[in-house]
């Protein structure tokens, strides 16, 4: 035991195992406390698990990216495309009032319909080449959908429609006789 004289210095005090109570059955060689070394263990009677690895996306950072179908992309191309249908249909009614209140020949018109839905083809077109660069490449995002490139045609089409209204000279009356009441 420690000197009395000294409170901090360490007391033990060593207590004996009671019999059946809190003590581990003891095994062939096993002394409590005392680290088995080298002794020779038993064989492992389980094989380790085999675990597949799963494909996570991320991938080493030169491993080249899998190419899709083309049924992917096609299909992330429709997304969104309520939004330039509706707004097609917006303003091919607009055309059709357009034309049809001129009256006389169709093929201005028509040549002015298809030009205009020529350039709408092609916002589409450089509204999913600047995302593809700023989204994809420089900011390492997935595009699953195509809603933002439908958004820009569907705003340029409905401009488009109004536009022709406006040319409209039965449909410009209208709506101010509307607003000045």
């Amino acid at each position: 035991m420690a000197d009395q004289s000294q409170p901090w210095a360490e007391r033990t005090v060593e207590v004996p195992p009671q019999a059946g109570v809190g003590v581990p059955p003891q095994r062939d060689g096993f002394r409590r406390g005392v680290a088995p070394v080298g002794q020779p263990r038993a064989p492992r009677t389980e094989p380790f698990p085999v675990v597949e690895q799963e494909p996570t996306g991320t991938g080493w950072p030169d491993e080249p990216v899998p190419r899709r179908p083309l049924s992917w992309h096609l299909a992330q191309l429709r997304r969104g495309g309520e939004w330039s249908t509706g707004a097609g249909l917006f303003a091919f009614v607009c055309w059709g009032i357009w034309a049809l209140s001129g009256g006389g020949d169709l093929t201005g018109p028509l040549l002015v319909l298809v030009l205009s839905l020529l350039v709408a083809v092609g916002l589409f077109a450089l509204s999913r080449l600047v995302g593809r660069v700023v989204l994809e490449r420089q900011m390492g995002r997935v595009r699953r959908s195509a809603w933002g490139a439908h958004l820009a045609t569907a705003v340029f089409l409905v401009g488009l429609g109004v536009a022709w209204l406006q040319q409209t000279e039965w449909v410009v009356s209208a709506w101010n006789w509307i607003s000045s009441n």
